[in-house]
């Protein structure tokens, strides 16, 4: 059974640190290690969450074990919880969540500040998982 409780404090994490990176002046970033370091982690605990959500819906619906988060993502897809183009963006996302995480040292910030465009995909997700979460049955 899905844990409506859980999910919806996660997806409100997501929307929070959505907004805070949509505040974000992508120019004033150039140079700004500490503004980046704040926006790198967002994003990590943002995509984050995003898997978390993810894999939660699909051991609580039984659609099986994914074998990567990004599977878990792609579950959703074939379970039409996402539409196929905005899961393959997302499954993306978990790779530069991965980048950030575990190649910290090399991270391109160009690449970082770019990302601060491609905030819909995580709203989309979370607009996706709401109506899930209406919908009876």
């Amino acid at each position: 059974m899905v844990d409506r409780a859980r999910v919806r404090s996660l997806l409100r994490r997501i929307s929070g640190d959505v907004s805070d990176l949509a505040a974000e002046d992508p120019a004033a970033l150039t140079g700004d290690a500490r503004g980046l370091r704040a926006v790198k982690y967002s994003f990590v605990t943002a995509i984050e969450a995003t898997i978390d959500v993810a894999q939660h819906l699909c051991a609580s619906e039984q659609w099986g074990a994914p074998t990567t988060n990004g599977d878990a993502i792609r579950i959703l897809a074939r379970h039409d919880v996402l539409e196929l183009d905005l899961a393959e963006r997302l499954v993306a996302a978990v790779g530069f969540r991965n980048v950030l995480v575990h190649e910290y040292t090399v991270v391109d910030d160009t690449r970082v500040i770019a990302a601060l465009s491609e905030l819909d995909d995580l709203r989309d997700f979370v607009a996706a998982i709401e109506h899930l979460l209406t919908v009876p049955g």
